[in-house]
């Protein structure tokens, strides 16, 4: 009698041990985006576009930014930067693209999500304009240009030399989006 007490005792115990686990994996997620954004080492850009008020650019000085593309491997396509490295003033607005070319034979939708690194750059680099914003959709064999309009706040620490802006292209045509958005140009 005893031991059946000790063992749903037990039982009872693992359960919610369990329980308390699987609450805890879900809850670290945005624990780890506060955590992140509070020391600012995420690397997250703004996912909106930023406005561009005319600013004194600083001559004096001379960020390099680099640029990186990678495909997630279920993408069909090629992606690539127009230009890996540049330097830019702090305030300055620049333009560059990024090259996409759909290799399938089929119509393919994608989303690009951006990183900037280190992570205390995150907050200075600044997009007006961004591919990244939008899913980008791509026929067959077909390519496009993917602009990017952005530029580096001129209080950025003086630590900060270098800002290398990582975009990785992922393949969301299978997950109904595609569905989605002929069904929302077709009203």
């Amino acid at each position: 009698m005893e031991k059946a007490e000790s063992n749903k005792k037990l039982i009872s115990m693992l359960i919610a041990g369990a329980i308390g686990m699987f609450g805890f994996g879900f809850a670290l997620v945005p624990l780890y985006d506060v955590l992140c954004e509070q020391l600012g080492i995420n690397g997250k850009t703004s996912n909106t576009a930023s406005s561009y008020q005319a600013m004194t650019i600083d001559k004096s000085r001379t960020v390099t930014v680099e640029f990186m593309a990678q495909i997630q491997s279920d993408m069909p396509w090629e992606f690539t930067p127009e230009m890996k490295r540049m330097q830019v003033h702090p305030g300055e607005l620049i333009r560059t693209n990024f090259k996409a070319i759909n290799l399938s034979m089929e119509e393919t939708l994608g989303q690009a999500i951006p990183s900037v690194s280190p992570g205390q750059g995150a907050a200075y680099f600044n997009k007006t304009e961004c591919f990244c914003f939008n899913q980008q959709r791509l026929t067959a064999k077909a390519s496009a240009e993917l602009p990017l309009i952005f530029f580096v706040d001129p209080d950025l620490p003086e630590s900060i030399s270098t800002l290398t802006l990582s975009y990785t292209l992922y393949n969301i045509t299978d997950r109904g989006y595609v569905d989605a958005i002929e069904q929302g140009a077709a009203r």
